[in-house]
């Protein structure tokens, strides 16, 4: 599964999104999220958009649920580098109400 990268750098988890997200493998991704935010348990969690080509409403999905998980953990949610297309389904679902949205932002990969 490569839909996901993760990268923690102080208390913050980056999940570097990629490809489609779909019910196909939005559970996969969930729960890499999920498992490296129950050890880590970040403040923030960065879900960031910029190599996803299309995301139906199983990424809404993904995206409510890491925003109650990190609200049992403390921390925030931020929403980074929506592509057009898939902006207009997360603002349709509301969620630019719940989560930070950033744009512009480059989020580098590590081997840390």
């Amino acid at each position: 599964m490569n839909d996901v990268r993760l990268i923690l750098k102080e208390g913050t988890l980056t999940a570097l999104l990629s490809g489609e997200i779909d019910h196909h493998n939005a559970r996969g991704i969930r729960e890499a999220i999920d498992e490296t935010a129950g050890k880590t348990k970040p403040k923030e969690l960065i879900l960031d958009f910029s190599r996803v080509q299309f995301m139906d409403s199983s990424g809404v999905g993904l995206i409510m649920g890491r925003y109650r998980l990190m609200q049992v953990l403390g921390g925030a949610v931020t929403i980074a580098n929506l592509p057009p297309k898939v902006e207009k389904v997360v603002s349709m679902a509301g969620l630019d109400k719940l989560v930070k949205f950033e744009k512009g932002v480059v989020y580098r990969e590590t081997d840390e």
